[in-house]
């Protein structure tokens, strides 16, 4: 199979469902942030700074955001039945139990701290600011499962306290806002 299909030459693509879309639409940017955001997480998931939890999560993460990524790239039209695979209840569950479990060894947050320490830690920081893009992508589209988003949400908030817990681990500081 050739990775090459010049289908795209002229600025758009296809969707689950045959239907051809502009690459500048909505939708495209709401599944290709999702996948930016996935490429980010691969990167996060080389440095040796994470635990088995962390990296077992991360990997689940990358999976779930495959199926957002096939969710958001099928034609609603097409698939008004269409529905995002493993998002849910479970899902946000688990990164809960995760935000949860980091922040009982964490000192309590009293100020809003800047983004930054260790190598790992800022690349959660940009994690969860690629994580918040691609919610505010998803939000866009109209027609949508609310679990994409209550996903993509608590996502964010784990990789705020993961990258806490990484700097914590390291010994290193957090800096705090002095506004």
């Amino acid at each position: 199979m050739k990775i090459y299909t010049r289908t795209g030459d002229a600025g758009t693509t296809s969707l689950v469902g045959g239907i051809r879309i502009s690459k500048a639409s909505a939708r495209l940017e709401a599944y290709g942030t999702t996948d930016e955001l996935n490429s980010h997480l691969g990167y996060l998931l080389t440095f040796p700074d994470l635990d088995e939890d962390a990296r077992l999560t991360l990997t689940m993460v990358q999976n779930r955001l495959f199926n957002l990524g096939a969710y958001l790239a099928t034609d609603p039209e097409s698939n008004p039945n269409a529905a995002p695979q493993g998002l849910g209840r479970a899902t946000v569950g688990r990164l809960e139990q995760e935000i949860d479990r980091m922040t009982a060894r964490l000192p309590e947050l009293r100020a809003f701290i800047l983004p930054g320490g260790t190598a790992a830690a800022a690349q959660a920081n940009i994690c969860r600011t690629v994580c918040r893009r691609a919610e505010r992508r998803v939000v866009a589209l109209e027609t949508v499962d609310d679990e994409a988003i209550q996903f993509l949400n608590r996502l964010s908030d784990y990789l705020f306290t993961l990258g806490r817990a990484l700097n914590h681990s390291a010994s290193c500081p957090e800096s705090i806002w002095q506004p």
